[in-house]
């Protein structure tokens, strides 16, 4: 039992390796809309804002390159997703192996 539930792991983090490979650029952060003007939601503008190095940062972005970052952010997040499902299958793989080797 132990086998098959090592090689289903080892299975999927090929897969997760392909993905990660076939991901495209990629930017952190969540994108806002703000106003120059709250009360009258006049002059509006978009913002990135994200932490990088213990460092808060916020860029503004154009509207014509909305779409574009939300696409990266979407990357990001996926990237974050597979390396963090990466990460949990490598500690059950090691928790696994560990208790394979136990037994006698």
């Amino acid at each position: 039992m132990i086998d098959k539930r090592l090689a289903q792991i080892a299975t999927r983090i090929e897969k997760i390796k392909a993905a990660l490979v076939a991901l495209e650029p990629m930017r952190p952060g969540s994108l806002t809309r703000q106003y120059k003007d709250p009360r009258s939601q006049s002059g509006p503008y978009y913002q990135l804002s994200y932490t990088r190095d213990m460092k808060s940062r916020t860029d503004y972005i154009p509207r014509h390159c909305v779409r574009e970052v939300r696409r990266l952010i979407g990357n990001y997040k996926r990237f974050k997703a597979l390396t963090t499902e990466w990460v949990d299958l490598s500690i059950e793989q090691g928790r696994l192996k560990m208790r394979l080797a136990r037994k006698p």
